[in-house]
């Protein structure tokens, strides 16, 4: 019996030592790093520290590899578990421990349960004969519908905008300590770990209470790559601060269609129409028009813009990944938006918590929150904005679908630009100002050729002559 139970602990004790020897020679090569940049005799100073300390125009890029180093701590260790479980069949052992049953969720999710072809059609069905009932039973009159439109607008409003604000306060302002000595947060990678963070405790109260009908199936590490793709484009998106003004962002945002329609060629073989890839036309040439009429002059030299732009280009790329991913997820899992919500930031708050302990960035930015009050009043209120924003968005979504939330979302870009012009004084010449109105002409112009091409498409449908059986 004695033999039986050490041979059920050897895979436990395998699993183990490779989390364990992997966070070891990670830790090995991140001293290596700090030595290289002149830490090794200032043991006080942490990598994140030294990490500042290198030119200010290029610190971002040693930055990301520094960054990624510490998401190594849970890539590696992931990677080595997922490999050793496939080769020797771990999970199809009897002994189910705690270990067992974390690692069964991770890999295969609760695959224990009916076929997943199987419980799709049964959560469709439960989802349709939800929705059928509530088409039934819950019809909202013109009164009420107004009333969800407007809490609807206002929330994503009020959410956004003050995120916006408080954006490119944290990352663009100086602030004042105790002593009145003014200086610049700068570790964007823990604003993005609390975001995600609050957005994850946000999303799992949420879902305890009001629990889904639908079944959660997926394996949680297939949340890790849209978590990944998440993080990134969010650490991308707050560095390009540092180069750019905020309106230059907001209005780079709209560009994200292009990479989309790249990434679902690449991904998903999507066809597109032909007004499509017109309004991304007109939607590039507009940003064109705002850069080159909305520069600040203590950010306008070759390499800040230049940075800028390269930085804005990868926030695109990997965000039009992430919605690309986290859609194949929903076509073969079927999870519910808040579910996708809680296992994206779940992963999300891994990946950054562990590299900034790797970091020494959560000493220096704990360091930076308790002699600068202000500080933590904003970053708590931008968390919170943050996550009330993506309730309000699935809430939007499922209420009034895509094309109301696109239009709602379109009008607070454009108010977040006047806002952000308004209160740091960014100026904007007429060429910048055009451009602006081209891009969300392009906009408007997308929505309503997608919701007549759709209306065209179901008349077709309707007017189809049915076969006789």
């Amino acid at each position: 019996m004695h033999v039986y139970t050490m041979s059920n602990r050897v895979p436990e004790l395998v699993i183990c030592s490779f989390v364990v020897v992997s966070l070891l020679v990670i830790h090995f090569f991140s001293d290596l790093l700090r030595a290289s940049l002149g830490g090794f005799y200032t043991k006080d100073v942490t990598l994140s520290q030294l990490v500042e300390a290198q030119s200010a125009d290029y610190a971002w890029l040693l930055k990301l590899m520094v960054n990624c180093f510490g998401y190594s701590c849970v890539v590696v260790p992931g990677y080595l578990i997922y490999k050793y479980v496939a080769r020797t069949g771990y999970l199809e052992r009897g002994n189910k421990t705690f270990l067992h049953t974390a690692i069964n969720m991770c890999i295969t999710g609760n695959s224990s349960y009916e076929p997943l072809d199987a419980a799709a059609s049964t959560a469709d069905k439960e989802r349709a004969a939800g929705s059928a009932a509530s088409a039934g039973a819950g019809k909202r009159t013109s009164s009420q519908e107004a009333v969800q439109l407007l809490w609807c607008f206002g929330g994503l409003m009020v959410s956004y905008l003050t995120w916006g604000v408080l954006q490119e306060k944290i990352m663009t302002q100086k602030y004042l300590n105790f002593s009145g000595e003014s200086s610049k947060f700068k570790d964007s990678q823990f604003l993005v770990f609390a975001n995600r963070l609050l957005a994850f405790v946000v999303a799992l109260i949420y879902l305890q209470w009001q629990p889904s009908p639908t079944r959660h199936r997926a394996p949680l590490y297939k949340y890790s790559f849209a978590s990944f793709s998440n993080i990134m484009s969010a650490w991308f998106q707050y560095e390009a601060l540092k180069f750019v003004n905020f309106p230059t962002q907001v209005l780079a945002k709209s560009c994200k269609i292009i990479p989309v329609m790249v990434m679902g060629k690449i991904m998903s073989k999507a066809k597109y129409e032909s007004y499509e890839y017109v309004t991304a036309v007109l939607i590039s040439l507009g940003m064109i028009f705002f850069m080159s009429g909305s520069a600040d002059g203590n950010k306008a030299s070759g390499v800040t813009t230049l940075t800028g732009v390269f930085l804005l280009s990868l926030y695109m790329v990997f965000d039009s990944f992430t919605a690309n991913w986290q859609g194949s997820l929903f076509k073969s899992y079927g999870m519910t938006s808040l579910q996708m919500m809680c296992g994206v930031n779940l992963f999300s708050s891994i990946f950054t918590g562990a590299s900034l302990s790797m970091q020494g960035g959560f000493m220096d930015s704990l360091s930076f929150a308790t002699e600068h009050p202000k500080f933590v009043f904003d970053m708590v209120v931008l968390s919170i904005c943050s996550a009330v924003g993506q309730l309000f968005i699935y809430h939007t979504i499922d209420v009034f679908g895509p094309v109301v939330f696109t239009i709602i979302m379109t009008l607070r870009q454009a108010v977040a630009i006047m806002l952000s012009c308004f209160i740091y004084n960014h100026r904007v010449s007429a060429l910048g100002i055009f451009g602006v109105l081209i891009v969300f002409v392009a906009i408007f112009l997308r929505v309503y050729c997608t919701q007549r091409l759709r209306a065209m498409r179901k008349r077709a449908e309707a007017n189809k002559p049915k076969m006789a059986v």
